[in-house]
């Protein structure tokens, strides 16, 4: 009977979480596709949430005030680009620091463990500066180097490589196979799950960047669609059927990528747990 209690709640506290993450996301959708005399006439009330009278002229309107094609292919193509270069470099680091041993390796973890609780704002005027200094202002490199290597990503593709069984490894090493064939040929295709993981905190983390791309974008041309975002509070008049129109737009190639990969998604975070 307790655990019945138990589940309940659970049920109804959990329920009640989900109703609250969704209703600014209903509520941003219905509005992009609301008249702009609609939008806070309605609000107040259940109608806020419901399209009384649907339209699409929002979307239309944004894509002609602003490059969002533009703005979105560059953001897809740096994001992207990341994700992909980080899942090679920092799945190598995870597996050195979790199968090989040499001297260092639990200084060098506990430096990795350290530096992920540094803030980004914190280092980022140095990192600008060497940034500037190499002339890699207003160019991909900018966007993209800066960030291949991930502290956290490291760290859970270690946790994860810890559970595959080392007599695996070492048959492989019997048979003649270096460290380098043996992690591609053995160890990536088991670990499926944190990859796609590590792939998705990582374009959920850099879609959103803002602070970072206007820094050290001078232009138009590497803009990305955050900083588009911000054009429509700049260019007046403001329209804020617009400004929800690009917001629903530019929200659901993470929905997109979740919903497709969630299954390993779950996989890969209940897989790396926290151990020795």
């Amino acid at each position: 009977m307790p655990d019945r209690k138990l589940n309940v709640f659970l049920y109804v506290s959990n329920s009640i979480m989900t109703v609250l993450f969704i209703i600014p996301l209903l509520w941003m959708v219905v509005s992009s596709l609301k008249p702009e005399n609609q939008i806070f006439s309605d609000l107040g009330s259940i109608t806020s949430l419901l399209p009384t009278q649907i339209t699409f002229e929002n979307y239309v309107k944004a894509f002609q005030r602003i490059p969002m094609m533009k703005y979105l292919f560059n953001s897809l193509f740096y994001v992207s680009v990341i994700g992909i270069s980080g899942l090679g470099v920092n799945s190598i680091c995870g597996y050195a620091l979790a199968k090989l041993h040499f001297k260092g390796k639990h200084l060098i973890l506990t430096c990795i463990i350290a530096l992920m609780i540094v803030p980004f704002e914190s280092i980022v005027m140095p990192l600008y500066f060497i940034v500037n200094s190499l002339s890699w202002v207003n160019t991909w490199l900018a966007l993209i180097v800066p960030f291949i290597a991930n502290c956290f990503s490291i760290f859970m593709f270690r946790q994860f490589f810890m559970d595959i069984p080392n007599e695996l490894l070492e048959s492989a090493a019997m048979d003649g196979s270096s460290p380098i064939r043996t992690f591609l040929s053995i160890v990536v295709p088991l670990s499926g799950p944190v990859f796609t993981t590590v792939f998705i905190l990582d374009f959920i983390s850099h879609w959103g960047d803002f602070m970072w791309p206007i820094l050290v974008t001078t232009g138009e041309s590497l803009r990305n669609i955050q900083l588009g975002i911000q054009t429509f509070f700049t260019l007046p008049p403001v329209y804020y059927g617009q400004i929800m129109a690009t917001l629903t737009f530019t929200t659901l190639p993470i929905v997109l990528i979740f919903l497709l990969l969630q299954k390993y998604y779950v996989q890969g975070i209940t897989s790396t747990g926290i151990k020795g």
